[in-house]
């Protein structure tokens, strides 16, 4: 019985649950907007909405640290708090399939309730929920070998994707104004992928991943990175000025707390992994209070 329990907990791990908050406050956007533009919320879709962004992240986790696990890289990498992986499946084999089980489980949920949508909401949503099934299913396998995309997969996931499908199913239509202002949560995640990789830039290699800091080296990822934060708060200070978004969602500014310190650091440790960890949580403060922080002032 205890072993069991053990087990289930170890599986449970492999879904990274610490991780799982980025879903939340990317779709924190989606229905601060509804409310901004007085449209009446369905409480049902939306439990959906949420519970769909949880599956489809825990999926994408579990299915990448059963690929880790089966290619190798699991042994090679030096685990930080916020890089790779859990470390689960090297300390528990036998667990390998149950966590494969559960990333396609994952994926089937996410599946499912796509269909659901499609079938009460309508069919232009298919695009967008295709594109978010594949990106799931194929990231580990081969977007992680494609340089460019693997940069920009985990941000057009979170960012225009799951933001605009969240809002086409609480309104039944796309607003292009939403999708420009979902590019700030796509520069964010984008950002929190590629600092996370600098630890294990060499276990990477290993494996045939092929990723941008593998391409450009550290050094100059750090300065992709540190585009990225800039191009995220610029793209916010546009979004008011152009009247998308009330001024009260500059409030998302605060986060530059987090983001300045992230960039100097980044700058200056990108090739020490030690001196660099403070800066991989930083980066994950960034990634999770910004767009809180805009939809809080969306809504206010």
């Amino acid at each position: 019985m205890t072993l069991s329990i053990l087990k289930i907990s170890q599986i449970v791990a492999t879904s990274r649950p610490a991780f799982l908050l980025l879903p939340l406050c990317s779709l924190s956007l989606a229905l601060a907007f509804v409310v901004f533009q007085g449209i009446s919320i369905n409480y049902l879709n939306s439990g959906l909405i949420v519970l769909g962004g949880l599956a489809a992240h825990i999926s994408v986790n579990m299915l990448n640290e059963y690929e880790d696990f089966n290619s190798g890289l699991d042994f090679h990498t030096q685990r930080t708090s916020f890089s790779g992986g859990s470390g689960v499946l090297p300390a528990y084999p036998d667990l390998a399939k149950s966590v494969l089980l559960g990333g396609m489980f994952g994926l089937l949920i996410t599946a499912f309730i796509g269909l659901y949508f499609l079938r009460v909401i309508g069919w232009g949503l298919l695009p967008v929920g295709l594109s978010g099934l594949l990106l799931i299913y194929f990231y580990t396998q081969k977007i992680t070998r494609w340089p460019i995309f693997c940069l920009i997969t985990p941000g057009l996931a979170f960012g225009p994707l799951m933001i605009s499908g969240a809002y086409y199913v609480l309104s039944g239509h796309y607003n292009v104004v939403l999708t420009v202002v979902s590019l700030i949560v796509f520069f964010l995640v984008n950002n929190l992928l590629l600092l996370n990789q600098f630890p294990d830039l060499e276990a990477d290699q290993e494996v045939g991943r092929r990723h941008l800091p593998i391409v450009l080296g550290r050094k100059k990822s750090a300065w992709v990175y540190v585009g990225f934060l800039m191009a995220t708060y610029i793209l916010l200070v546009l979004c008011v000025y152009l009247a998308f978004l009330p001024i009260t969602a500059l409030l998302g500014l605060l986060s530059l707390a987090f983001a300045i310190p992230a960039a100097r650091l980044s700058l200056k440790y990108a090739d020490d992994r030690v001196r660099l960890d403070p800066a991989l949580a930083l980066n994950v403060a960034v990634t999770l209070s910004t767009p809180v922080l805009v939809a809080v002032g969306i809504i206010l």
